[in-house]
């Protein structure tokens, strides 16, 4: 018998359309815990809870962060 081995497929952040929280976390230079807490905020918008985690739209958090730098809350 031989032993088939998984690979993985390794995809450049920027490439990606969904992020983990520590991913986001990473590319927008934004804190883990403020992350979450956005991404618990705003579900539906720009995140989605799969599973046990959240998952963030890359497309549609840069666009609600373009968002946000025109009208400050």
């Amino acid at each position: 018998m031989h032993q088939e081995t998984i690979r993985e497929i390794d995809i450049p952040i920027s490439q990606k359309y969904m992020l983990s929280i520590r991913e986001a976390s990473a590319y927008f230079n934004i804190g883990v815990k403020k992350m979450r807490r956005m991404a618990e905020d705003n579900e539906g918008q720009f995140s989605l809870f799969m599973g046990n985690r959240y998952l963030i739209c890359r497309p549609k958090f840069e666009e609600h962060l373009q968002n946000l730098m025109k009208n400050p809350e």
